[in-house]
């Protein structure tokens, strides 16, 4: 596998799971809420999307350690790394935040 090539799988797929808990209400996309009464749809709590996001997060780096070792040396990180790839799956994450809170609903 090609470095740029893994790059870019990890980016779609950094992408994916960062607008993953703001498309749906189950969680990680297959597990569904019970709901609350019988005929009401139960949504998720906005501190149950952010935790998703965080495991989704883990997840993704774990695939890109993965990548990374298949390719060759695999490089140790700084808490200065973890800092800008949190930020980043932050940003990569505010279409959905904006989809599912602040667009108007009809």
């Amino acid at each position: 596998m090609d470095v740029s090539f893994a790059g870019w799988i990890v980016v779609l797929l950094a992408l994916a799971a960062a607008n993953l808990p703001f498309a749906n209400e189950r969680v990680f996309g297959f597990i569904s809420l019970k709901p609350a009464h019988t005929g009401q749809a139960r949504t998720k709590s906005f501190f149950a999307r952010l935790l998703e996001l965080l495991v989704l997060y883990f997840l993704v780096g774990a695939i890109a350690y993965l990548l990374e070792s298949r390719i060759g040396n695999v490089f140790s990180q700084g808490w200065e790394f973890y800092a800008v790839t949190g930020c980043l799956f932050l940003v990569l994450a505010f279409p959905g935040f904006i989809f599912r809170y602040l667009r108007k609903r009809r």
